[in-house]
């Protein structure tokens, strides 16, 4: 019944008519032509590790200082252009979109090693009500469908609420992080290698968190696909 429903409600109200960056018409399409040359694909050169586009494809000076505790992380876009816009619509409720992410994500896990499940990233009950999904959630199940893997729903919780993160450094989100996911669903992630699924990767500090309470469960690697990351940039 619900994917009957859900047909229906897609066939009544079709979500490719205008374009999810600027709202021009386009019948069939997410992005127009023009916003789609504001996409910067994650396709060029990158850190192997954190995944994030550098000037060349060679260890990042942060991975090499501080290595991931994840194993490999890959992303579809730069966090840049149109791909900032549509994250914060992602984000603000525009949930369809997770089939196009999970489109543009699937086409990168092959520069991933083979994993057996998936699992995303929490949100604290309150927020989640708040907001009224998970963003990250809708997304791995998305991505679990096209990948033919199990979505582990639930299996990480965040503990509390960690506040605004976006103005903090990579050292400041690791300590503002630190102990604030709990996997809850061990025995099914004991043994596995777990692949992480989420909207964003800016310093990595929340994969890391999540890869450090998947780790201590029993999962035997941990690895992150994201929608978009930001670019390393030298300092």
């Amino acid at each position: 019944m619900k994917k009957f429903l859900k047909a229906v409600r897609e066939e009544l109200f079709p979500t490719d008519l205008t374009c999810d960056i600027c709202g021009r018409e386009t019948f069939g399409a997410n992005i127009c032509e023009d916003c789609a040359k504001t996409l910067i694909y994650n396709d060029k050169e990158v850190c192997p590790v954190c995944g994030r586009r550098t000037v060349r494809s060679e260890f990042c000076a942060e991975c090499k200082e501080k290595p991931p505790v994840f194993e490999m992380a890959v992303s579809a876009f730069v966090y840049e252009g149109g791909a900032v816009i549509l994250v914060k619509k992602f984000k603000e409720g525009a949930g369809y979109l997770k089939e196009y992410f999970a489109d543009e994500i699937c086409k990168k896990l092959k520069d991933l090693p083979e994993y057996d499940c998936i699992v995303c990233v929490p949100m604290t009950r309150r927020a989640k009500y708040k907001r009224g999904f998970n963003q990250s959630e809708l997304l791995a199940k998305a991505v679990s469908e096209r990948a033919g893997k199990p979505h582990i729903k639930g299996a990480v919780e965040k503990r509390k609420e960690t506040g605004e993160q976006k103005n903090l450094s990579r050292k400041e989100r690791s300590k503002n992080l630190s102990g604030i996911f709990r996997t809850v669903k061990r025995e099914e992630v004991k043994g596995k290698r777990v692949l992480v699924v989420d909207d964003i990767l800016t310093t990595g500090a929340t994969a890391d968190e999540m890869a450090k309470s998947l780790l201590k469960a029993g999962a035997k690697d941990v690895y992150l696909a994201t929608v978009a990351s930001v670019e390393y940039k030298i300092k």
